[in-house]
């Protein structure tokens, strides 16, 4: 792959140790290849994976890490044989930067379940270098895993939607779920959790959010605008919606039950797992068998989806509830993170950040 200019050293905020602490880190930047575009980064979303990688929750992080895959910019520079990008365009880059588009899903166009696909950070790029996210002044990303963001879309509200928003619109467009008057249920009203509300009454669905608390009650009816919320606890309640719901997306990240959810599905219902739990999961076999229930789950979504899906929340009017610091606060940020305080996803104002100095809050 050539190269139009030379390489360049840019400044984000990485990751040294497991201890998660990020600061400024200089590095360079890959040659801009034929197919590439350079990419000033305007913001970044944080994402709980962003969490778990810096701090080695996986096991398998390297460092130094540049976390960040909720990436909007603009186009600064275009590769010679680049023909889907100009400069000055407002692009978007999730969590991938690379597939191997030779693979059964690449060339199915869903290309996130390639096996040789390359991570936006936390991973090697062909050219044998480290890929740096999103917490940085600049990527260089192939065309292919690039988004063109909707004119009048601002880029602040677009991040969440680069992971979280397609995480959800996803298996709604897989399983033929995104017909009008479906009965869907949430289970967890986090970054995920609240985008799926969003994008489901988008879609004209009935949307219960369930929980194990009311403590999200006036939120998600009041502010999210879904149509009824159940606690998980509620016996009654929970007997009386029995056999009533076309799906549920479940975003939980810890390990829970999930009998209470199966009961709750109707007859080839599916329950969507979303979140990611490193121990097993287990349920009663019957409960699938006697209603030929689903137990699925899907990866972020394809490059296909994600545009569909920016389109589709620029034409419903979409918008994710998120609050916007400077890269000076992403510390706290992720600190908050860790404490689920948040509503309901930081978005780092890179742009706008001064990413050389280090300010202790």
């Amino acid at each position: 792959m050539g190269s139009m200019k030379e390489e360049r050293k840019i400044t984000g905020w990485a990751a040294r140790d497991p201890s998660g602490v990020l600061a400024p880190y200089t590095y360079t930047l890959r040659n801009t290849g034929a197919e590439d575009v350079l990419i000033k980064v305007i913001c970044c979303g944080i994402c709980h994976t962003d969490l778990h990688q810096i701090k080695n929750d996986l096991g398998m992080s390297n460092y130094p890490m540049v976390p960040g895959h909720e990436v909007v910019g603009e186009v600064v520079e275009v590769g010679p044989e680049v023909t889907k990008f100009k400069v000055g365009d407002c692009v978007g880059v999730g969590c991938l930067v690379g597939c191997c588009d030779a693979c059964r899903p690449c060339k199915a166009e869903v290309e996130q379940y390639c096996n040789k696909k390359i991570w936006s950070y936390n991973d090697v790029y062909t050219d044998g270098k480290p890929t740096q996210g999103g917490f940085a002044g600049s990527m260089v990303v192939h065309q292919k895993i690039v988004v063109k963001i909707p004119e009048g879309m601002s880029p602040e509200q677009v991040a969440p939607l680069l992971c979280a928003g397609v995480t959800v619109y996803s298996p709604l467009n897989h399983f033929g779920l995104k017909k009008s008057g479906l009965k869907g249920g949430i289970l967890g009203l986090g970054g995920v959790g609240h985008m799926g509300v969003l994008i489901a009454k988008a879609m004209g669905h009935h949307v219960t959010v369930i929980s194990s608390s009311d403590k999200k009650k006036e939120e998600a009816l009041d502010v999210l605008g879904a149509d009824d919320y159940l606690i998980s606890s509620d016996v009654e309640r929970m007997q009386e919606l029995a056999d009533s719901f076309d799906y549920i997306i479940d975003t939980v990240p810890v390990h829970h039950p999930l009998e209470p959810s199966l009961s709750l599905l109707k007859l080839d219902g599916k329950l969507i797992i979303m979140g990611v739990i490193n121990v097993p999961l287990q349920f009663v076999s019957p409960l699938l068998m006697l209603g030929r229930k689903m137990i699925t789950g899907t990866f972020i979504g394809s490059m296909k989806e994600t545009q569909e899906m920016l389109e589709f929340c620029n034409e419903k009017g979409v918008r994710s509830t998120i609050e916007v610091v400077k890269m000076d606060y992403v510390n706290t940020a992720m600190d908050r993170l860790a404490k689920n305080d948040v509503r309901y996803r930081f978005v780092v104002d890179v742009a706008g950040s001064n990413l050389e100095e280090e300010t202790t809050n």
